[in-house]
């Protein structure tokens, strides 16, 4: 629906125009990885940040978990724009690694790209690889002859929709990360830089939710058991956070209509992805509402995610 701007010559979209996923990132990348790292025993989700980190041994982050990471109750804060003074991965750990903690450990929930970041650094350690690589090959594995991936190809930009008119880069960003910490992390980092078609989320949509349901027991190196505990809400007090998803409450992004089993996830950009086991469905919803420019962009999206999952949640109800 629409065009890629506001421009009346703007390109149309179609099922192939490619989206910033923005924080499906944390989802579809990051989680994945860890499922297969933690299947594996790479990576067990009980596994410290500061016995594979050397920036985060004697910090007070050192004893906090793969787990907690995921569950975004590892006590770090939501967010901080490092991108106005440093870039690299080391800078950023050592940023990080100094951070004081928000809140104890498991005591709440508090949603944070940080963790992420650390969680990336952590699998990238596990794997003795970079996430764009070791995502790649999961990719070939679980969904073959899709083209998610970190940074859009300079030969699809033309079917990329833009961004934001980005005050730091003085430039529209097309293709090029939007999150601008990940940005000065070279575009690739656990908690955003993820691009692709709503065809590409729905494929990894449908891997995932066909390992969940135990259509088969291993798939690109995860087990149905590892998927299922992915997708089981934790325990941390008053939060609705499953291992990197969020689950179904009435005020999810979902609406009010899918089942309680149902998980799901968002992206700043305006992206969305929810997976409901007992319907057997998803819905891929993909958008920039940020273009031109994320400081105008209201609330709108809020209202519509709820309207468009519960309009086809009925459906799905009635059997139509």
């Amino acid at each position: 629906a629409g065009g890629l701007t506001y421009a009346r010559e703007a390109p149309r979209v179609t099922e192939d125009t490619i989206y910033d996923l923005a924080s499906l990132t944390k989802v579809i990348a990051t989680a994945s990885l860890a499922m297969r790292a933690a299947a594996s025993g790479a990576l067990p989700i009980e596994t410290r940040v500061g016995e594979r980190l050397p920036a985060f041994r004697g910090s007070s982050w050192s004893d906090t978990t793969v787990e907690e990471l995921l569950l975004h109750a590892g006590g770090f804060p939501s967010h901080r724009p490092y991108y106005r003074s440093i870039a690299g991965p080391s800078a950023f750990s050592a940023a990080i690694a100094g951070e004081p903690r928000a809140y104890e450990r498991r005591s709440r929930s508090e949603y944070t790209d940080l963790g992420f970041m650390v969680l990336g650094w952590l699998i990238e350690q596990a794997m003795a690889r970079s996430l764009s690589d070791g995502f790649s090959d999961f990719v070939a594995d679980a969904i073959g002859g899709a083209t998610l991936g970190f940074g859009a190809p300079h030969d699809a930009r033309r079917r990329t929709a833009p961004t934001e008119v980005d005050p730091w880069r003085g430039r529209v960003l097309v293709g090029d990360v939007h999150d601008p910490n990940a940005a000065a992390l070279g575009g690739v980092a656990g908690h955003a830089g993820l691009f692709g078609t709503a065809r590409d989320v729905g494929a990894f949509a449908r891997w995932f939710l066909g390992l969940w349901q135990g259509e088969r027991s291993t798939s690109a190196g995860v087990t149905s058991e590892v998927a299922a505990r992915f997708a089981t809400r934790g325990s941390v007090p008053d939060s609705s956070r499953a291992l990197a998803w969020d689950t179904m409450v009435p005020t999810s992004s979902c609406g009010s209509c899918m089942s309680d089993r149902a998980i799901g996830h968002t992206g700043f950009t305006g992206t969305s992805l929810w997976i409901d086991p007992v319907h057997d469905a998803y819905v891929v919803l993909l958008t920039n509402r940020v273009h031109p420019s994320s400081a105008t962009t209201s609330d709108g999206i809020r209202e519509l995610r709820a309207a468009l999952h519960n309009a086809i949640a009925r459906e799905w109800r009635t059997g139509r």
